[in-house]
């Protein structure tokens, strides 16, 4: 049978009350005592019931975190380090899936119509500050991505013009000036794909190289097939570029592919930049330089900007007040810029963090 607080209240010899306080951390209690109580948890085994522990706080110890899509390596990679944090607190995480639709994410915003959870992480695609404005602020929202609302609720992006002039430095310090920039044709409706494009040409205005709109194209969707097609079409119209810096891993994946069947070498011919730091982008034939965003950091600020709501702490993303934070980001070099000399053998990076961001609030 499991161990009970009874059997460490008797093992110690104090009060069933006594024992809840050493678990729950209350500070009246002797360290004498602690102590005692902490051995006899020590020798018992005791585990004590997270979900009890929320109940009796009037919580269900339940985080939401909803984003577009979960066969996107990155908001998978993303969702297990929101698990990791929440994990950390003794939450657990409900995961849903929007598909980017307005309706989903309304729904999502407002705490899915249901009492189950404590706190919603939101990556917003199509969500407008109408539907924030009557939003009830009894759950903590936190919302994630680039696009910026006029709500009173936390707000968590990476720098991705920053971040997009890193990738492009890099490639004009690689002696690279015909660089081509792959998006998606849904960029105009998607605010990470228009700050990143804004970085490629900001940067190579600032060297002095030619950003003419014939390098840039945009394939269907941000997945591996439209990368492909995007970078045939271009090559196809006449243009060569000496370098590509796609708008996620799996664009950069496709064009890597379509160089290949055209008798491109990478990186000699064509060097190739991805954003996302996904898994698959190490492990390739070639494995792929990137910007990789700290999922990491994305994931605790999040958590902890739901449980400081929750406490009711400054700050929090309860509608009392916002704050804007950047966590940082890292530019991974590897085989498709540097070659596999300097790269060293697949998977493994040379990394600059000069160009990261930290979290900061305004």
């Amino acid at each position: 049978m499991p161990v009970s607080l009874k059997d460490v209240a008797e093992r110690a010899g104090v009060s069933i009350k006594t024992v809840s306080n050493v678990v729950n951390d209350h500070p009246h209690v002797t360290p004498a005592t602690r102590a005692r109580v902490q051995q006899a948890i020590d020798a018992l085994g005791y585990r004590p019931n997270p979900t009890a522990r929320h109940l009796r706080r009037g919580r269900t110890g339940i985080i939401a975190l909803a984003v577009p899509e979960l066969a996107n390596p990155y908001f998978a990679e993303l969702a297990e380090a929101v698990i990791d944090a929440a994990g950390e607190h003794e939450y657990t995480v409900l995961l849903d899936r929007t598909g980017g639709r307005r309706e989903q994410e309304v729904l999502a915003s407002q705490g899915f119509r249901t009492r189950v959870i404590d706190g919603i992480i939101l990556s917003p695609f199509e969500l407008q500050d109408a539907d924030l404005a009557g939003r009830s602020d009894e759950v903590p929202l936190v919302l994630l991505g680039e696009r910026e609302y006029d709500a009173p609720y936390d707000h968590i992006a990476i720098d991705n013009v920053a971040a997009a002039r890193a990738a492009v430095r890099h490639l004009l310090d690689l002696g690279r000036t015909r660089i081509a920039y792959v998006g998606a044709d849904t960029d105009s409706a998607n605010r990470p794909a228009e700050l990143r494009l804004a970085g490629w040409r900001a940067e190579l205005t600032a060297a002095g190289v030619p950003a003419p709109d014939s390098l840039v194209v945009r394939g269907k969707g941000w997945g591996r097939e439209g990368g492909a097609r995007a970078m045939a079409r271009l090559l196809d119209s006449g243009v060569r570029p000496d370098a590509v810096f796609a708008f996620n891993d799996l664009i950069a994946i496709g064009v890597l592919r379509a160089l290949h069947e055209r008798g491109l070498r990478v990186p000699e011919d064509v060097a190739v930049v991805g954003f996302d730091d996904i898994a698959e982008g190490r492990f390739g034939a070639v494995s792929l330089t990137t910007v990789s965003p700290d999922k990491g950091a994305i994931a605790r600020l999040a958590v902890a900007s739901v449980l400081g709501a929750l406490a009711g702490g400054s700050g929090e993303s309860k509608g009392s007040g916002r704050r804007d934070l950047a966590p940082g980001f890292r530019l991974v070099e590897r085989e498709s810029t540097v070659g596999r000399g300097e790269a060293g053998r697949p998977g493994v990076a040379g990394v600059r963090d000069q160009f990261g961001g930290g979290a900061g609030g305004s």
